[in-house]
């Protein structure tokens, strides 16, 4: 067997990433993952291009806020990517593999009014929220407690993420409004 030959046959073989994992779980637990990857890049890019573009009277404040909370979102992609590999599974491998799963909608729009951006956001990060609750469901399903862990930090950084959002767009009202 030639060297190329033997090159594309390892390119060809399936993962034998060691877990007591079932095949369907594994596999439906890799594919929920990468999806909630692909989210978390298209939420990461969005809330970078809001800490890029902000502008008014709380430019600072917000400008800080949205490269934290970016930050914190990036963050999480390592996590994520390696859980799918200790799982057996291949993660994402493209910018066109991200926009193919993506659920949280782009913004691409030249201006957007800053409280706007906050309510963006915190919408984006509590949608987020309810897909890795469904995640952590199937997750607790399959006994993957690790997943689980790790999901569970994650809605807490996510509903920190609302909660700021929320107070930084308030203007003072008890009530919210």
């Amino acid at each position: 067997m030639s060297k190329e030959a033997t090159v594309k046959e390892r390119r060809k073989a399936p993962l034998t990433t060691p877990t007591d994992l079932g095949d369907n779980a594994r596999k439906d637990i890799t594919g929920a993952l990468n999806a909630l990857l692909a989210d978390m890049f298209a939420l990461y890019l969005k809330t970078k291009n809001f800490h890029w573009h902000v502008s008014g009277p709380h430019f600072r404040d917000y400008h800080l806020l949205f490269d934290e909370q970016a930050d914190q979102i990036f963050a999480t992609t390592d996590d994520i990517a390696e859980r799918v590999r200790k799982l057996g599974g291949i993660t994402l491998h493209s910018i066109g593999n991200i926009a193919r799963l993506q659920r949280i909608a782009d913004n691409d729009a030249d201006y957007v009014d800053p409280l706007d951006m906050l309510a963006e956001l915190r919408s984006d990060n509590q949608t987020l929220i309810g897909i890795m609750r469904e995640t952590h469901d199937l997750c607790d399903e399959e006994n993957d407690v690790a997943t689980t862990s790790l999901l569970e930090v994650w809605i807490d950084q996510a509903e920190r993420r609302v909660w700021f959002l929320y107070e930084a767009g308030r203007r003072g009202d008890p009530t919210g409004h």
